[in-house]
């Protein structure tokens, strides 16, 4: 076989793989090294063919990593009302949080006027990774008022949930008021946390939510991981 035919050859094998079941979704591929000694080739060529499955969609690669499996996106609703949970069990989906930190400190500048408080107001911070069916789709930062929502940390480290941690706070229900999509590309921190590799191209909304009584109740920065959600904006 030509040596230029080589690597098609290995992207379709790997290809049938994929299709077969043998390697599922978010799954990892063997190593280059394995790879290579499977199909007696070198490493270049096996990354060859790596690198077209990859701009076809059927993988994704994260240095020092390895390749993995893509997945099929998830579908994400955008609208008045944002659920977490509820958008991904509708999506036939099982959600899952990590939580990376809580704390209470003062607002920032764009913290404190989204959220209509004054000048170095304290606030809680909530920030952590969305999973889906255990792979990462999202990392997250919430901030809420801390002088409405004194038991916020303590129910946010409990539960995960906003809804649920916002529900044992006293606010029952909360609204989207405004939310701003942005296309970023990921940073070294966010490709190692979302396993994808660095400068892919990631999501990023903006959103103000709102509490029954129409006050700011959550500024929330949302970064997802472009090749495994499709956000659709509901009425």
């Amino acid at each position: 076989m030509p040596r230029n035919a080589l690597w098609k050859s290995i992207a379709q094998s790997l290809t049938g793989d994929i299709a077969s079941g043998r390697y599922g979704p978010g799954d990892k591929l063997p190593t280059e090294a394995e790879m290579a000694a499977r199909f007696g080739v070198n490493r270049h060529t096996v990354r060859r063919a790596l690198q077209d499955m990859s701009e076809k969609g059927l993988v994704h690669t994260r240095r020092g990593s390895g390749a993995f499996v893509a997945s099929k996106p998830t579908d994400y609703p955008i609208g008045r009302r944002v659920r977490f949970h509820q958008n991904l069990r509708a999506a036939g989906r099982m959600p899952a949080k990590e939580v990376l930190a809580v704390e209470t400190r003062s607002a920032d500048a764009r913290e404190a006027d989204a959220l209509a408080l004054e000048p170095g107001a304290a606030v809680h911070v909530y920030e952590g990774l969305s999973l889906a069916d255990g792979q990462p789709i999202a990392l997250f930062r919430s901030v809420f008022p801390a002088d409405r929502l004194p038991g916020l940390p303590e129910a946010l480290r409990a539960h995960k949930s906003v809804t649920r941690a916002l529900e044992m706070c006293g606010v029952h229900d909360y609204t989207r008021q405004s939310t701003r999509l942005t296309a970023k590309l990921a940073s070294p921190t966010q490709a190692l946390l979302l396993r994808i590799s660095d400068g892919a191209p990631i999501l990023r909304t903006i959103s103000v939510s709102l509490a029954p009584d129409n006050r700011p109740v959550e500024y929330g920065h949302t970064w997802f991981a472009g090749d495994r959600v499709t956000l659709t904006v509901e009425p």
